[in-house]
């Protein structure tokens, strides 16, 4: 079993997929748990990167067709907002 904990602003840290059969246990702000497993994260996970790549103008493999602008690497995420109850 996995353990995670719920940050200040309601994210999780996750920067890759679970294995789908592994069991996640995330702890929130207000004290409750909750049990996920992989596939249900690996969803959530999933369903952020795609609102993240659609509000930066990124393609379906997170690449930007712009011409650069930065150096910072702006096509992956690592946290991923949960609350109570996305579990079930």
């Amino acid at each position: 079993m996995i353990s995670l904990q719920q940050d200040a602003e309601g994210f999780i840290r996750m920067k890759r997929h679970f294995p789908d059969s592994t069991t996640i246990s995330v702890t929130f702000n207000d004290g409750s748990s909750e049990e996920f497993s992989g596939r249900q994260l690996n969803a959530i996970y999933d369903e952020a990167t795609a609102v993240y790549r659609a509000e930066n103008h990124l393609d379906a493999k997170g690449f930007s067709r712009a011409p650069k602008r930065t150096v910072q690497p702006a096509n992956k995420i690592e946290f991923v907002a949960v609350h109570p109850g996305m579990g079930k």
